[in-house]
């Protein structure tokens, strides 16, 4: 296991000390604020441990790890925000795409089958080419959100 070493500056050690004290800050602001002002190995820094603080702090000893992982890889300003959460990609089913969908669930299913099953759906928009790829899953929520009735 990797021991990260934290040693504030002085601005640093300042600015954690402000949000400890006053001002409008969240609670993983304070949290992470408390737990690298206990985890200061500098000059007037009393050093305690990850059990320490985390049972000071009533939290899980990974937490303080992990906020020391981030101050020492990402830097200061990066520990102290919530990270951002991955972008998601773009929208597979568009209105026209909902508009096919309902449809060819609304029209007569194919040879040997009694009617359109989510799979099916699927396979047809696909070989359709209105996507590039589309799940069964993805298919029954826009039939849900519409509240199709599978051409009943």
């Amino acid at each position: 296991m990797v021991k990260y070493k934290i040693t504030l500056t002085k601005d640093e050690r300042e600015q954690l000390q402000s949000v400890m004290g006053k001002g409008k800050h969240t609670s993983q602001q304070y949290r992470n604020a408390c737990i690298l002002l206990n985890s200061d190995e500098g000059p007037k820094g009393q050093r305690l441990s990850n059990e320490q603080i985390a049972q000071v702090l009533h939290i899980n000893t990974k937490t303080v790890e992990r906020v020391k992982q981030r101050f020492v890889e990402d830097g200061f300003d990066e520990c102290m925000d919530r990270k951002p959460y991955p972008k998601k990609g773009p929208k597979k089913a568009d209105g026209d795409f909902e508009a096919h969908l309902i449809a060819l669930s609304c029209s007569e299913a194919p040879e040997g089958f009694a009617r359109w099953s989510l799979r099916l759906l699927a396979d047809k928009m696909v070989e359709m080419k209105f996507t590039d790829n589309v799940s069964h899953e993805t298919v029954r929520r826009v039939l849900k959100k519409t509240k199709s009735s599978h051409g009943k």
